[in-house]
């Protein structure tokens, strides 16, 4: 009996991992401190302490709006890869259970509920490149730069523009993260009436569908 408990147990995690694209075992008292450890070891030099981050020079991790809407797959994708063009280094060296581990910590910091599986699930953008390009470089291009190339073309914001994020990222994150942006940050809300530029529902699908074709 004992057995099969342990056995239905396990099953019971991976349909939680698959369901919600999350680890079901992050919070995990002694995993999350060794992720802290792990982070203190290898990523504390560019994204702070506290994981707020570095306006020009790293990006916050600990952000609720970021921790919400991604999932374990996309933030261990990129520590494990890096960001090809950027400063971002990959960590493929460290190995799965302590990027694991990395990902439980900054899942700790968590404040916001985890939409991560429902974000994407969303459908793919369905815009106008050309239109969403004349979009970006009025609006996107004052952070992200002319290309996207972000903090190394001496922009304020991420290279959104390279291949290590956008074939990462999928569309409902992106959409996501137009629309409300990410609090304490530089990334404003752009969307509707609140937002900053008051885009609407398909300005945004052309911005997403513009930034598609700088991956080609």
């Amino acid at each position: 009996m004992i057995r099969v408990r342990k056995v239905s147990s396990l099953f019971a995690i991976l349909f939680l991992y698959i369901a919600n694209g999350s680890f079901a075992y992050a919070n995990d008292p002694q995993q999350i401190e060794q992720g802290k450890t792990f982070y203190a070891q290898n990523c504390v030099f560019c994204h702070q302490a506290d994981a707020i981050g570095k306006t020009g020079f790293a990006p916050s991790l600990s952000n609720p709006e970021l921790l919400s809407i991604s999932t374990d797959k996309y933030l261990m994708a990129t520590i494990r890869d890096g960001r090809q063009g950027t400063a971002m280094a990959p960590y493929a060296h460290l190995g799965k259970d302590k990027i694991v581990a990395i990902v439980a910590y900054l899942r700790s910091m968590e404040t916001l509920p985890n939409r991560s599986a429902e974000v994407e699930k969303q459908r793919s953008a369905q815009g106008d490149a050309r239109k969403g390009e004349l979009w970006y470089k009025d609006i996107c291009s004052t952070c992200h730069g002319p290309q996207g190339d972000g903090y190394l073309a001496g922009s304020s914001g991420t290279a959104i523009g390279k291949p290590g994020f956008l074939n990462k990222a999928s569309d409902g994150f992106i959409r996501e993260t137009i629309k409300y942006g990410r609090s304490n940050t530089r990334m404003l809300p752009f969307y509707g009436s609140t937002g900053l530029a008051n885009l609407d529902e398909q300005e945004i699908e052309d911005i997403i569908s513009y930034l598609r074709t700088l991956n080609k």
